[in-house]
């Protein structure tokens, strides 16, 4: 099916094609059905999960395991060694090369993740600056003060400054970064450019409880399966906890633990209580998007059956969601 409607409108990016985005919180299924679908809808997985990227943290990210990844080919899922930062333009542009091989390829692409920032660059085609950090001028701006740089966004970037919350410095000192270096408002360079795809966005969700219980249960499933080894390794390698891939759920209160900070056992405590927080914090970020995404509860019956229901239905043009 995905073959025909590729065949029939042409090929390259500038073709529409079938993308299927899965999204939900940590923990709530999103592998397992993901696997499950792109089994029966000869899909492959495209990871937007911003914790997959790095190589040799496996376990403490649950990444699908190389049997998992042996049966169904996944995309954008250890790319980069832990020091390295990939960003969110680099992922957009990495994600929709993978979206246009698999379409070539006459399979379906299945977008898969948590990160909900990650998952809207690419369904929504954000606009993204490429504009590298520029420490001199951080600092510089830094120094201003958070009511000082609030008037000077008003000033430069009346629109940019109505959307961002004045306190959070750090997104302030960006928005201006990119304006002085452009030359351009930060909020022209974000006008948004949606991709030429067909989308259908399916949402997995659990009651929240039962949620939490499959966190907890995953945290210590992680620890059993050696979590701390993997952590301990990367330690004695020598990489920063500043660093973007160990600032991570998990990592950091690990990285922690090593540091004579907090025993194990509070660490283990410690990681259960943030991924909660996590968890809720997902959720409400999916939720901004209620009237795009078509939800299920996980924790129904026969859910599996349809969710693969809906998604034939859609590639058949008989619904739209």
């Amino acid at each position: 099916m995905v073959g025909k409607r590729r065949k029939a409108r042409g090929e390259g990016r500038g073709a529409r094609g079938a993308l299927v985005v899965i999204v939900g919180q940590t923990a709530v299924g999103k592998t397992s059905l993901s696997l499950q679908l792109a089994a029966e809808l000869n899909g492959e997985i495209i990871s937007a999960d911003s914790r997959l990227f790095y190589r040799g943290l496996d376990i403490g990210t649950a990444k699908p395991t190389t049997a998992e990844r042996a049966l169904i080919r996944h995309h954008l899922i250890d790319i980069c060694e832990p020091d390295e930062i990939v960003t969110l333009a680099e992922y957009q542009r990495l994600a929709y090369a993978a979206i246009d091989e698999v379409l070539a390829q006459d399979r379906l692409p299945i977008l898969v993740g948590g990160t909900g920032q990650y998952v809207k660059a690419v369904v929504e085609g954000w606009g993204i600056p490429k504009v590298p950090p520029q420490p001199r001028l951080r600092r510089a701006l830094a120094r201003l003060g958070s009511e000082e740089l609030a008037r000077w966004l008003s000033e430069l970037d009346p629109e940019a400054a109505g959307k961002i919350d004045p306190r959070n410095v750090r997104r302030v000192i960006r928005a201006l970064e990119v304006t002085l270096v452009r030359g351009r408002p930060i909020s022209e360079l974000q006008r948004k450019n949606p991709p030429p795809y067909d989308i259908c966005m399916i949402g997995l969700t659990r009651d929240r409880e039962l949620l939490y219980d499959r966190i907890d249960n995953r945290v210590e499933a992680m620890m059993q399966s050696g979590f701390g080894g993997e952590m301990e390794r990367l330690y004695q390698a020598g990489y920063s906890r500043q660093l973007p891939a160990l600032s991570g759920l998990g990592y950091r209160q690990l990285y922690a633990y090593f540091d004579g900070e907090m025993s194990l056992e509070e660490a283990v405590d410690r990681i259960k209580f943030e991924t909660h927080r996590f968890a809720r914090q997902q959720a409400t970020w999916f939720r901004q998007d209620d009237p795009r995404i078509h939800w299920f509860d996980l924790g129904e019956e026969g859910v599996e059956t349809a969710v693969l229901t809906t998604i034939r239905a859609w590639l058949k043009n008989e619904s739209k969601i």
